[in-house]
C-alpha cells in the first residue's frame, strides 16, 4: 500500500518545521522595507500563509545577511524578469561570511498554502493544473519567492522578485510576499545593484 506525499505532509505542520529549524514562528503578515541603490520599496510578507518561509526570512534580516548584498542575477523572459538576490554558495558565503552563525541550514521546506486548508503543504509542489487555482499566492508583478533547492525544498537564503505575472511558476515555488509600495523601483534594478539593508517595519 502506497503512502502518498500529500497524505504525509498533511500532519507535518508549520510548528513542526519552526521547531526543527529553530525559528520564532511568525503567523501574521509583516512589512519590510528594502533600501537599495536604485531606491526604496516596501514588501508585505505573508506570515499567515507562509509562516516557516517568512519566519526564516525575518531571521535572516535580523542577522544582517542581506546587508550590502547584490542582485546577483536577472533572468530575462519576453514578458517578465526574475531578479535574484540573497546568499548563494558560489560566493563562498558559507565558508567565509557565515562562521558566526551556528547550525545554519541551507534549505527550508517548500511551503505552499491552499485557500481552504488551515496549514500549508510542505515539500509538495503543486503540478496538477486543476489544483493551481486553489493556492493562495500567485506570481504577480512584485511577487517575492524563495529560490528552489531541489524539487521539494527552498533555499534558506536566496530569493527573487518577478516583474510581471508568471503563471508557469505558480505552485512550484514558495511565494511569500509582494511589493506594496515603490513598485516602480523594481523596473530600474540591474544586475549588481545593491541591497543596502532590509528594515523590519512591523
Amino acid at each position: 500500500m502506497l503512502i502518498t506525499g500529500c497524505s504525509y505532509n498533511n500532519y507535518i505542520n508549520s510548528n513542526f518545521y519552526c521547531k526543527q529549524l529553530n525559528l520564532n514562528c511568525i503567523k501574521k503578515d509583516r512589512t519590510v522595507s528594502f533600501k537599495t541603490s536604485k531606491g526604496d520599496f516596501d514588501v508585505m510578507l505573508y506570515g499567515k500563509n507562509n509562516p516557516v518561509t517568512v519566519s526564516n526570512f525575518i531571521k535572516n534580516i535580523k542577522k544582517n545577511i542581506y546587508k550590502n548584498k547584490s542582485f546577483y542575477k536577472i533572468i530575462y523572459f519576453p514578458q517578465v524578469q526574475l531578479i535574484h538576490s540573497g546568499i548563494y554558495s558560489e560566493n563562498n558565503y558559507y565558508k567565509k561570511e557565515n562562521k558566526n552563525l551556528n547550525n545554519f541550514k541551507r534549505n527550508i521546506p517548500l511551503e505552499i498554502k491552499f485557500k481552504k486548508e488551515s496549514e500549508p503543504k510542505y515539500k509538495y509542489p503543486i503540478l496538477d493544473p486543476s489544483q493551481i487555482s486553489k493556492i493562495t499566492n500567485f506570481f504577480e508583478k512584485g511577487s517575492l519567492a524563495m529560490v528552489k533547492s531541489g524539487k521539494r525544498n527552498s533555499s534558506s537564503t536566496e530569493f527573487f522578485f518577478v516583474t510581471n505575472k508568471f503563471p508557469e511558476l505558480d505552485g512550484r515555488y514558495s511565494v511569500f510576499g509582494k511589493i506594496i509600495k515603490g513598485i516602480e523601483i523594481l523596473d530600474k534594478i540591474n544586475k549588481d545593484d545593491l541591497i543596502y539593508e532590509i528594515i523590519i517595519s512591523n
